[in-house]
Order: C-alpha cells, then sequence, then structure tokens
C-alpha cells in the first residue's frame, strides 16, 4: 500500500502512512509520542505559536530526535530549515519545494490546487470535530470518503483521527495533533 515517490536526496523513499503534526498543545509530549514512531511515519513540524529563532531551534531538536528513530521530518512554513524530507502546506506553499508536497485540502477544488501544485498527497480535513477547530464544521465520513474517492493524488485524513478511525478509514494514511498522544 506505500506509495514510492523521489525524495529530495535523490533516493526513493515511501510516502508516510501515519503522520504526526505538531503545535503548541502537543509540544511536552512530543519527545514522548515520537519515541514511539518508527519507520513509515513523519513529524510534521509547524509550531506556528515561536518566534522564528526559537522555533528553529525547536525543529532541529524534533529533527535530531526524529531522525534517530528513521522518522521523516517534513517542514511548514520554515524556510530555510535545511534537510527536510518534505514541505507541508497550501497548495500554493507547497509548489516547486523540495521532497514530499504535503498538501492541505478541505474541498474538492483545494485538491484540485494540489493536483496543479505538483503535491504527492494531500492531507484532507477535517474528517471529524477537533479540538483545533472546535465548532467548525466538518466533512464526516461520507463525504470524506467521496471526496478521497475523487482525488488523483493519495489522500491522507486529517481532523479527529485516532488509530481505532484510521483503520476504518480506505485511504493512503492519517496524521493528528492529538490522536497519537
Amino acid at each position: 500500500k506505500r506509495q514510492s515517490i523521489s525524495g529530495q536526496v535523490g533516493k526513493t523513499q515511501s510516502l508516510p502512512v501515519r503522520l504526526l503534526l505538531t503545535d503548541a498543545r502537543n509540544d511536552a509530549r512530543l519527545e514522548r509520542v515520537i519515541s514511539r514512531l518508527g519507520k513509515g511515519d513523519a513529524v510534521v513540524f509547524r509550531h506556528y505559536h515561536l518566534a522564528p529563532p526559537a522555533r528553529m531551534q525547536r525543529f532541529r531538536q524534533l529533527q535530531r530526535r526524529a531522525g534517530a528513530r528513521g522518522v521523516s521530518v517534513i517542514a511548514a512554513r520554515l524556510g530555510r530549515a535545511g534537510r527536510v524530507d518534505g514541505v507541508y502546506g497550501s497548495a500554493r506553499e507547497v509548489a516547486g519545494a523540495p521532497g514530499w508536497k504535503l498538501a492541505t485540502a478541505h474541498s474538492l477544488a483545494e485538491i484540485a490546487a494540489a493536483v496543479r501544485a505538483g503535491a504527492d498527497a494531500v492531507l484532507l480535513s477535517p474528517v471529524f470535530p477537533t479540538r483545533s477547530h472546535a465548532g467548525a464544521p466538518v466533512l464526516g465520513p461520507l463525504r470524506f470518503l467521496m471526496m478521497a474517492r475523487r482525488s488523483p493524488l493519495p489522500v491522507i485524513a486529517l481532523g479527529g483521527m485516532t488509530a481505532r478511525r484510521a483503520a476504518r478509514m480506505p485511504v493512503r494514511g492519517w496524521a493528528a495533533i492529538d490522536g497519537m498522544a
């Protein structure tokens, strides 16, 4: 079920199946959660709440921890972070980026934009209610699956995801902020 793509360093790697997204809420637990990840998993470093110097310092800490476990590191809005395995963000943010290009999407139009941007996969959300966007509308499993089936790109489920919910979703993979804690 793994899709191989060519990574930034020129070697063929598998697109991650399970992605841990970082933010202020899960920062205190990240080292513990990363210690339970392994090859085939990825950390998507966001940490938008930190000022640039502190953000880069935290990125380097987590990059070392993840790298020691063979876990891929994907960056969001980090600029020149050095070696990363990919980039996460809107279609506009991932277009032309090195490594994996993981685009966020909430609609069929955004999936189409991700395709045009050359994304390798799309994180389609929110599937279920989340603490990140409390009270916001959700796709729900049926609408999510309809959209996922229409996507020409591999789809990664995001939004209220847990291992149990992911096991029932016939998609490429899943991502979570709280769901892996």
